[in-house]
């Protein structure tokens, strides 16, 4: 048995970018920075905030939610797994991790002028899987309800 599982709480690094595939598949991508806090040894030393950027992957529904609704600085609760990807260029091979979305939920307030999209969910993130809104994009959970969180 193996488990590929990742769980990120994070900010977007910048507005996805959105692209068209064959028979209109659409796949987002955008990066998300977590920061692991910084803090004070008992002998003084200060250890820095230490921020680690990745690299999301949202197919089809998600994809359009991002779209419509994710936006840089955005923070986000997302779940998924890892991929490493390979590609060759100029003779040199090379390797990306990404973390292929299958749920994210939009975290934080919402400003009073956009409608956020409150959950979003796919069955499996890969291309040939259907993804989709399991909620509707336009109601948001109370702001002061914690029932949707993790932990």
């Amino acid at each position: 048995m193996s488990v590929n599982k990742v769980i990120l709480v994070g900010n977007v690094g910048k507005d996805p970018e959105v692209r068209y595939l064959d028979k209109n598949v659409s796949v987002a991508n955008f990066p998300l920075a977590t920061t692991e806090r910084g803090f004070t040894m008992a002998n003084g030393t200060q250890v820095p905030d230490r921020t680690e950027w990745h690299n999301i992957v949202a197919w089809r529904g998600l994809a359009d939610i991002a779209e419509k609704y994710i936006k840089k600085g955005s923070q986000l609760y997302i779940e998924g797994k890892i991929q490493t990807r390979s590609w060759e260029k100029d003779g040199i091979k090379r390797y990306t991790t990404e973390i292929y979305a299958e749920n994210i939920q939009m975290l934080g307030r919402r400003p009073d002028s956009e409608p956020t999209a409150a959950t979003a969910s796919a069955t499996g993130a890969m291309p040939q899987a259907d993804s989709a809104p399991i909620e509707d994009p336009d109601i948001a959970p109370p702001e002061d309800d914690d029932s949707g969180l993790p932990f």
